[in-house]
């Protein structure tokens, strides 16, 4: 396939650093200057299978939509942003909910001026559904399972490469941008919520889900985390990196539960409040808690995750952490200044 501007071909192993060979390509844009491209974390590490799966889909999707699903803070929307940035590729990026319409994706009419001082006028105002199939964008609509499954459907069309039909705006047609590719994200597949831990997520329309391909993303393998940790805590000693992934891993398994069907505790522990964890160790680490012990990890760890946890979590979190750090625990030892 020849490319040409205003797109471009990205070699995938320098641009995500992983070992591939030279010649495995990724499809993207050439403009970096969109407003609507993602900022990128320069320390982020990718995943290989995800970044396969995803990058195959974006190159070619082939009248699919791509479905990502996963446990909560496994790194669903960062991947896809983070792809995305590195392709300069726009997003326009919407959390859905239960009361949302499909109308609301499309567009509305609003009063607006078109100079400041002007006497506003009615303007019909695209939506990013139709502004990502008029640019080529992806539209990125994140907790897809909390909508409606009715008003989900109303994509339908849209993902079988219709054109999108606005009779709110004169039967303005869109026709699907070549570049166009919907991505949604989800902590179920569309069929409920089974393990009891997320509320609102709505079971989906059959046919609604048959539209999609489905994308598997779990919580970042220890040695990826560890890339992580190094790029934005390397002050803490590795061996402390170490523990805290291994806690982490710890309260995920107690939060998912045997064979993912929910756990013994209701929060977990993103790859995001791992980083913050790490942070405010090091922030902290000549700091005294409210206990009067000169002990960061426990200090940072509880303004990290553990005040938004019930007292039976909290109690069963801080008692892993303390079992996998021991002496380091109590003294509370966080390196050099």
């Amino acid at each position: 396939m020849t490319v040409s501007a205003p797109y471009q071909e990205f070699p995938v192993a320098t641009t995500f650093g992983l070992e591939v060979p030279a010649k495995v390509m990724a499809l993207g844009f050439a403009d970096a200057s969109n407003p609507h491209i993602p900022a990128k974390s320069d320390g982020y590490a990718f995943r290989r299978v995800f970044l396969r799966e995803l990058l195959a889909f974006l190159r070619d999707p082939s009248g699919d939509a791509l479905y990502v699903t996963g446990p909560t803070g496994s790194g669903k929307t960062s991947g896809i942003c983070e792809v995305a940035a590195r392709l300069n590729w726009p997003v326009q990026q919407v959390t859905c909910h239960g009361r949302m319409e499909v109308t609301d994706l499309i567009g509305h009419h609003t009063l607006m001026s078109r100079v400041p001082g002007e006497t506003p006028v009615m303007t019909f105002q695209h939506g990013p559904l139709a502004v990502a199939m008029r640019e080529g964008h992806i539209l990125l609509l994140n907790e897809v399972d909390m909508m409606d499954p009715g008003e989900l459907s109303g994509l339908n069309d849209v993902l079988e490469g219709r054109p999108l039909v606005i009779p709110q705006n004169a039967g303005e047609v869109i026709k699907p941008h070549p570049m166009f590719r919907v991505v949604v994200t989800g902590n179920s597949v569309g069929n409920g919520d089974a393990t009891g831990l997320y509320q609102g997520i709505a079971m989906q329309n059959l046919a609604a889900m048959d539209r999609y391909r489905i994308v598997e993303v779990d919580y970042a393998k220890p040695e990826v985390e560890a890339k992580i940790l190094a790029a934005v805590a390397g002050r803490l000693p590795e061996n402390l990196r170490d523990r805290m992934i291994s806690v982490a891993n710890e309260i995920r398994r107690l939060f998912k539960g045997e064979e993912g069907m929910g756990g013994e505790i209701a929060i977990t522990m993103s790859t995001r409040t791992l980083v913050r964890w790490a942070k405010l160790s090091i922030r902290f680490h000549k700091a005294v808690n409210p206990q009067g012990e000169r002990n960061a990890l426990a200090y940072a760890l509880d303004q990290a995750l553990l005040r938004r946890a019930r007292p039976e979590e909290k109690e069963a979190i801080v008692r892993i952490a303390s079992d996998t750090f021991g002496d380091q625990w109590v003294d509370g030892d966080q390196g050099d200044d």
